[in-house]
């Protein structure tokens, strides 16, 4: 496995992107990796990258999108927040990605059990922990819970259902994200230049499922 070109590159289409990261995925299951010479990637990649993808991802030590993907050096743009949410910063990262260096694929990629989103469900427990900024953080995600709780239902990391349907809505509102604040990775993802996709990881089993 070589590191990827400007010529190789300009080959891949966004379901080949898309593709490349579920192959990935399921030799990382298998525990197939990949053979890469890394220092020769080091080599191939000293005057530029060409990454196919730009991955979106938690901060939790368990996601590295380089590894669940098998991926190696100068193959995917790597963004990580806790709790993979967007923000300024984040959208203008993806812009650079896929406008300026060409990538064809932007991933929101949620996990099971996430700590940030566990902290979004017990907010009145941490705020009282007198951490601002990590306050500031779980805040974050009160709107989304705010639509998703059912009435009488209890708001807490302990409920399983409740954290794994935030997870999930919390990509989806990610990916509406991207589609509303960034008119550049819109219009390419409206002139099929680029995919907007969603995924979740699960911590369990290592397999990624495409939402």
């Amino acid at each position: 496995m070589k590191a990827h070109t400007s010529e190789t590159q300009s080959t891949i289409t966004p379901e080949k992107a898309l593709e490349f990261l579920k192959e990935g995925n399921q030799r990382f299951v298998g525990n197939l990796k990949a053979n890469r010479d890394l220092l020769e990637q080091v080599n191939a990649t000293r005057e530029g990258q060409w990454p196919f993808a730009v991955v979106l991802s938690c901060i939790d030590s368990r996601t590295s999108a380089e590894l669940i993907f098998d991926q190696g050096l100068g193959d995917v743009f790597s963004i990580r927040i806790a709790g993979n949410f967007v923000n300024q910063d984040i959208l203008g990262s993806m812009e650079f990605g896929c406008n300026v260096a060409g990538s064809k694929l932007v991933v929101v990629l949620g996990h099971t059990k996430c700590g940030a989103l566990k902290g979004g469900l017990d907010a009145a427990k941490i705020e009282g922990m007198g951490m601002d900024n990590l306050n500031h953080l779980i805040d974050h995600f009160d709107p989304i819970i705010k639509t998703i709780i059912n009435d009488g239902e209890e708001r807490s990391s302990a409920n399983l259902e409740l954290l794994e349907r935030l997870n999930q809505h919390n990509v989806k509102n990610a990916i509406d994200d991207i589609r509303k604040q960034s008119s550049t990775l819109r219009r390419l993802e409206e002139e099929g230049k680029i995919k907007i996709v969603g995924a979740n990881y699960d911590v369990e089993t290592g397999v990624v499922t495409w939402l």
